[in-house]
């Protein structure tokens, strides 16, 4: 399994308009890709721009279908417009 970490930093101002669109993307996320096994977005306590997306994939194949998907791509220019900055994004190796 692998795990993702993505954190973005949110134009102030912008943060509904960035959940609405996170939230979609989340839907069909969930929806549509069995090899995605978690999916959630998560907004940090104690800041109103600071968010994270938590992921978990059962192979990189997963992984790489995701970003492939119509739906992420059209996203992807969408949550661009509201970010304050490149995302930070870190993947991690299950330990089991």
């Amino acid at each position: 399994m692998i795990g993702v970490v993505a954190k973005l930093n949110i134009q102030d101002g912008k943060q509904a308009e960035f959940e609405q669109v996170a939230k979609d993307l989340m839907a069909k996320v969930k929806a549509n890709e069995p090899g995605c096994l978690t999916y959630q977005l998560y907004k940090t306590k104690g800041s109103s721009t600071e968010y994270i997306f938590m992921e978990q994939y059962a192979s990189a194949d997963a992984l790489k279908s995701h970003g492939q998907t119509d739906y992420f791509k059209a996203a992807g220019p969408k949550l661009g417009a509201v970010l304050a900055g490149a995302p930070d994004v870190q993947y991690y190796d299950i330990v089991e």
